[in-house]
């Protein structure tokens, strides 16, 4: 195999497809990987191999075929070429059941758990132990146990319909930490964790690797691949452009360089600008989760017209109420007024009305409908009004026309408006979602985890997006996990801990790590930090 040029023209590291005798002595070795769908080659005569006792980081944009390569080692895909080889002997799984029996577990960025069961029930699901009697309470505290050493606690009673999205993928990791996995895959596993939850984390995945473990580890945050792998490998429209390359001297415009094939921004143009009136208030706002406690506990704050408020915490401390009570989705007792009118406890069409758009954390399962057209998704908030609307009927034409016009003008890549949204990359979906909600000229912008699980290239487009609303007058209420993106694009920084807000406090002057520990609970010099309410 002729070696594949990774960068400045070094060669890099021989894949499994060479004579290397040490082949047999790979964790995992897949030669000549190709896998195609209707219309697309996902994957094209890929090379991948994995080492005993290493982090192997696996690099792409949105659609670059990561998840296919890993989905075919995990049992999901078939590949439709190729060979794969599990410490030297011939693999081929045909489920996922397989993969596991061969000590190969992967933690999805899209989940595979079953919502109407518990946590407890969930990691056991697939099992055969135990086999007569569940002694649920038993397994639930061995689960939590080991939630506990590798730092992704959640409550092994709860029901995963109940829990936040960072809490449903700490329940992911378990169920394969449980399984005993000796070569762990994870898709992007540290989205929604704190730095100090994600430093634990990574403690965890050297244990593993240290005694022989393996870990392919996909993510998007590059920072975080320099601080965790051994080696590096990149794909680009389905091949392979580096080849487990070392990660030891590389840097994050490298890095995006092999990504999407361009020199790729890294500082955020971010103009000042001066806030106007105030556009949200709220006052004393509670609220319940979906298992009826307490959610939110008194939150007040103000975000002005022409600022970013990011809102930064651990998921699962009351982030998703905060958002759904702004946007009509959930109840709530408190004041919260748009623009000077009240819409606590009113339907969603009361905060729409107001100037209110929002941009939900599930964009598959609430920011949009998956099954039906990008022209139907596109004209959801607009299809009342003219041109779209005609009386009682709707102008399917004039739909269409608005719905080619978004795509084009947000860069959202379809082979027509008639595909269905199911189809879109995470980038593109996002787009789709974003060119919706800013065609309604928005005043106040709500934005949850708008870059979870997206490319270097998806990130700046979505911060850009964000930073022209700022720039045009509207108010902008980022809620993120990610502390870095929350530092970069937003004006003042909150911190919600159990439903609360601990402080707020002018981006330009937070410090990561005091942030850090205020979102898992820590208090700063015994106290709260000076909490404040806006």
């Amino acid at each position: 195999m002729t070696p594949v040029v990774a960068s400045e023209g070094e060669p890099s590291t021989p894949g499994p497809g060479t004579s290397d005798p040490a082949l047999a002595t790979l964790a995992v070795a897949m030669t000549g990987i190709v896998k195609r769908f209707p219309g697309l080659v996902a994957n094209d005569q890929v090379d991948f191999d994995l080492r005993p006792g290493e982090v192997h980081a696996l690099l792409g944009e949105n659609g670059a075929g990561k998840s296919t390569l890993m989905n075919i080692l995990a049992g999901i895909y078939r590949p439709d070429a190729g060979e794969i080889r599990v410490h030297g002997q011939p693999f081929e799984a045909t489920s996922p059941r397989d993969a596991i029996a061969a000590g190969i577990g992967m933690i999805h960025q899209h989940f595979t758990l079953v919502p109407s069961l518990t946590v407890t029930e969930n990691v056991l699901l697939g099992l055969d132990e135990p086999r007569f009697r569940l002694r649920l309470q038993e397994y639930g505290e061995r689960i939590a146990a080991l939630g506990e050493r590798a730092g992704l606690r959640v409550d092994p009673e709860a029901r995963v319909w109940q829990l936040s999205v960072g809490e449903q993928q700490r329940v992911e990791i378990l169920k394969m930490l449980y399984r005993g996995a000796r070569i762990l895959v994870m898709d992007e596993p540290t989205a929604v964790l704190a730095p100090q939850e994600t430093q634990e984390l990574f403690r965890t995945l050297r244990t593993m690797t240290a005694s022989g473990g393996s870990i392919v580890f996909i993510s998007h945050k590059l920072d975080e691949v320099l601080a965790i792998a051994d080696r590096i490998t990149v794909l680009r429209k389905g091949r392979v452009t580096a080849a487990g390359i070392p990660a030891a001297g590389r840097t994050r415009p490298e890095l995006a360089r092999l990504m999407v094939g361009r020199d790729v921004l890294e500082t955020i143009d971010k103009p000042p600008v001066t806030p106007g009136a105030v556009v949200l208030e709220m006052r004393d706002v509670r609220a319940r989760n979906d298992r009826e406690l307490p959610a939110l506990h008194g939150v007040s704050l103000e975000v002005r017209g022409g600022e970013i408020l990011g809102i930064a915490g651990v998921a699962g401390n009351g982030q998703t109420e905060l958002a759904e009570v702004i946007t009509g989705l959930r109840h709530c007792t408190g004041s919260i007024r748009v623009n000077g009118t009240e819409v606590a406890g009113r339907p969603p069409r009361a905060s729409i009305a107001q100037g209110v758009a929002h941009v939900p954390e599930d964009r598959h399962g609430t920011g949009s409908a998956p099954n039906l057209s990008l022209t139907d998704n596109l004209v959801m908030k607009s299809y009342r009004s003219e041109p779209i609307a005609r009386g009682w009927l709707l102008d399917r034409l004039a739909a269409r026309r608005q719905a080619r016009d978004l795509t084009t003008a947000y860069e959202v890549s379809a082979p027509s408006v008639d595909t269905e949204a199911r189809l879109l990359s995470g980038g593109n979906l996002q787009r789709l979602i974003f060119a919706r909600e800013i065609a309604t000229g928005p005043s106040l912008m709500v934005a949850v985890q708008p870059s979870r699980g997206l490319d270097v290239g998806a990130v700046a487009t979505v911060h850009r997006l964000l930073l022209e609303r700022r720039t045009a007058g509207a108010a902008v209420l980022l809620i993120s996990e990610d502390l870095d993106e929350i530092l970069a694009i937003s004006d003042r920084v909150a911190v919600i801990y159990e439903g609360r807000i601990r402080g707020i406090t002018d981006s330009a002057a937070a410090d990561i790590e005091t942030l850090g520990l205020l979102m898992t609970g820590d208090a700063i010099d015994g106290s709260d930090a000076g909490a404040a309410d806006a």
